[in-house]
């Protein structure tokens, strides 16, 4: 999993294998791992926040609610502010 340099500047949160068979369960051992992390990509609920996105093997996931796209052993993870505005 890959977190972009943006949110490393407020939380450390270097490149790292976690397991899981979703992206809720990938994320879960690295918020267990990195606490402060969780405030910046999910709400209170455990979906993902208005302006972050996850992208899971080059595509959006399709699930931000409940975080249950399946991850693959080999799957490639990352997580970044989305930009909005024009």
């Amino acid at each position: 999993m890959v977190f972009t340099k943006n949110l490393q500047r407020h939380v450390p949160c270097p490149p790292t294998n976690a397991p899981g068979t979703t992206v809720k369960e990938v994320l879960d051992h690295i918020f267990n791992e990195i606490p402060r992390l969780r405030g910046y990509v999910v709400n209170e609920r455990g979906a993902v926040r208005k302006h972050m996105t996850i992208f899971l093997d080059g595509e959006l996931i399709t699930d931000r609610r409940t975080l249950s796209d399946p991850v693959k052993e080999n799957s490639e993870i990352y997580v970044m502010q989305a930009l909005s505005g024009g």
